[in-house]
């Protein structure tokens, strides 16, 4: 993740509990969280791909094969 980014981010945030943004500031911040949130959720969607469940019967399977699996049910039994 880029560190000058975050940087902007907190300078943004900061500014905002002490002076307030004017409209060109907000915009930025809206962006900028934008593109930080996208980067999280990259990173996390990333981790799912390593992330293994060991079933109840012994078998390993991927983290969103499990999940996928779950929802389907969940989805069937209401």
């Amino acid at each position: 993740m880029d560190k000058d980014l975050i940087k902007r981010i907190n300078e943004l945030a900061k500014k905002k509990k002490t002076l307030g943004l004017n409209a060109e500031e907000q915009s930025e911040q809206k962006q900028l969280y934008a593109v930080y949130l996208a980067e999280i959720r990259e990173q996390f969607d990333n981790t799912l791909d390593n992330v293994s469940i060991k079933q109840e019967d012994g078998s390993v399977v991927p983290f969103k094969s499990a999940a996928k699996k779950k929802t389907k049910e969940d989805n069937k039994s209401e």
